[in-house]
């Protein structure tokens, strides 16, 4: 099972950056959301591959005719309103963010949004509050783990590297987590945002031939070789961040076209949920 999810978001919506920490910041940034939206869904067609896209319900009220070109062919979820990692705000921050974008994307699109990941991974073993929110807002479908260490969250307590339940306080939600490749013991991610961009394709190749299970995430300006430089970034989070841009879209070309890949809602219905693992929080 190989599924192929896009986190909708614009070049600078980079976490843990004070050039640009708040919503008011953002406007001062050039736009390249509609190019890089158009060139992903270029790929797609080319390869014949589908996806989940997950979006900003900041972006979707700024471009709305970019997300409706998204949903005629594509599954739509939300990646909340505002981009808010979950474990710095309250429970009542996380359901409005929640709860906002998901009302934008349904007026947008006219389709019910019933699939959710949130920004950063930041889902911890600590936030399984989280999980009840989204259930009790409609959301059926999770991506939100991350399980191993991660800057921004992460679940490396999390058992399983395929489709699997959680559990929290009487509510369970069908939860699609990050693929990983085990290596020393320790879970390597390797196909998605900047680990994409890092490792050789030959790598990521030669391992995701040998997983069951591959969920793959990409952001629109990991395709981006143009996009300028986000000032004031630290060298790591420079590295981090730019590394591999002129080779990403090619690669992801050429990934497409040697795996196939769909998207969650069509994963969802390959499943066979009772024989499934259950991951109490």
């Amino acid at each position: 099972m190989n599924i192929l999810t896009f986190d909708v978001e614009e070049w600078f919506h980079l976490l843990d950056c004070d050039a640009t920490a708040s919503v008011a910041q953002w406007d001062r940034f050039e736009s390249r959301l509609d190019a890089n939206v158009d060139r992903i869904l270029q790929i797609l067609d080319e390869t014949g591959s589908q996806a989940t896209f997950f979006v900003l319900g900041w972006i979707a009220r700024r471009y709305p005719a970019a997300i409706r070109r998204i949903a005629e062919k594509y599954q739509v979820g939300c990646h909340t309103m505002e981009h808010r990692l979950v474990w710095k705000g309250s429970r009542e921050d996380f359901r409005q963010d929640v709860d906002t974008g998901v009302k934008m994307l349904e007026d947008i699109t006219g389709k019910k949004v019933d699939a959710f990941r949130a920004p950063g991974f930041s889902i911890r073993e600590t936030e399984g509050w989280a999980f009840e929110i989204l259930h009790e807002l409609g959301i059926r479908f999770d991506a939100s783990v991350f399980p191993a260490a991660h800057a921004h969250g992460g679940m490396p307590s999390f058992p399983v590297m395929e489709p699997a339940l959680i559990q929290y306080n009487g509510i369970t939600m069908k939860e699609f987590p990050v693929s990983f490749k085990t290596v020393a013991g320790k879970h390597l991610v390797f196909n998605g945002g900047g680990y994409f961009r890092l490792f050789p394709y030959a790598l990521i190749r030669a391992w995701s031939l040998r997983q069951p299970y591959l969920l793959s995430y990409i952001h629109p300006r990991d395709l981006d070789a143009g996009q300028p430089m986000v000032p004031d970034l630290p060298l790591k989070r420079k590295f981090r961040s730019y590394v591999g841009l002129k080779t990403a879209e090619s690669k992801l070309r050429r990934y497409l076209t040697d795996f196939s890949f769909t998207d969650i809602r069509q994963a969802d219905a390959q499943v066979d949920w009772s024989k499934a693992r259950v991951f109490s929080l």
